[in-house]
């Protein structure tokens, strides 16, 4: 399921909905650089090149964009944006108003991501708020890897392990590549679209949480099934998922700037010509 608020209020109204927001862990979470947006979650994140006077990034999903969801093979890149979002601190409170003035990368083709740029410095952030980014892992997640799921929505915190890291992930229209499936454990819903998913031993975030099957249906919207590279489809009631993090690095040279040209650069491009960059 696309794990929007635009569907929130149909999940809360839900007995078995309502149990899985229960069902969050309760031991004690971090917070730190979580976001909570207005139909979503997010992250302020770094990239391991990102300097302390770059413009600060928040990542969720590419279906939280308030525009509506990108289709099938779109690519949004570097388009104004002005959206205001909360940053959480370490114990789950609000640190105060942060407000992206760029939307540097949208798309849920292969992957379902996007990323604002904001009006702040990670510095600015700092000294501000106090708040401080969490980093992007620039490598992917391995199997059996222990994980949190991260809800700036709720201000909760889904705790499990990568059970598998699948081919394909098929809901409706769009297909997403080295997908992650996780373990019993995070039965994330609707609300936690955007999560990080943070690896408990390193603190870097190896994904975004995107979707779970609702109703056991297959490859339908909330549904979605599992594609292998034979083409043979699975599909099981529960089953949730996430968008692997790993090939956003390459694709940003200094000062967080994106560069889809660069070597090693793997995220969808734009089927025309790129817009003309907006000034830091």
């Amino acid at each position: 399921m696309f794990r929007r608020l635009f569907t929130i209020l149909a999940v809360l109204l839900t007995g078995p909905a309502l149990a899985g927001v229960s069902a969050a862990s309760a031991a004690p979470a971090d917070y730190s650089g979580i976001v909570k947006l207005s139909n979503c979650s997010g992250s302020l994140v770094r990239l391991p090149q990102s300097d302390e006077f770059d413009r600060a990034l928040v990542l969720t999903n590419g279906h939280c964009l308030e525009s509506g969801m990108p289709e099938p093979g779109e690519v949004l890149v570097n388009r104004p944006a002005n959206r205001k979002m909360v940053l959480l601190g370490a114990d789950g409170r609000e640190l105060g108003q942060i407000r992206a003035t760029k939307l540097v990368y949208a798309t849920m083709t292969d992957t379902d991501v996007a990323l604002y740029a904001l009006d702040s410095s990670y510095r600015e952030i700092a000294r501000d708020f106090g708040g401080h980014p969490l980093t992007v892992a620039a490598s992917p997640a391995n199997v059996g890897t222990p994980v949190s799921v991260v809800s700036g929505f709720f201000a909760r915190t889904w705790n499990c392990s990568i059970e598998r890291v699948v081919y394909s992930v098929r809901e409706a229209g769009w297909t997403w590549k080295d997908s992650i499936r996780y373990a019993p454990g995070c039965d994330t819903v609707h609300g936690t679209s955007g999560s990080p998913i943070i690896d408990q031993g390193s603190r870097e975030v190896v994904g975004i949480n995107n979707t779970g099957n609702d109703n056991g249906e297959v490859c339908t919207f909330n549904n979605p099934c599992e594609v292998d590279e034979n083409g043979v489809v699975f599909a099981r009631q529960g089953l949730t998922y996430g968008q692997q993090t790993y090939r956003i690095p390459a694709c940003f040279a200094k000062n967080n700037q994106l560069s889809l040209v660069r070597d090693g650069c793997l995220l969808p491009k734009p089927n025309v010509a790129l817009p003309v960059p907006i000034p830091a």
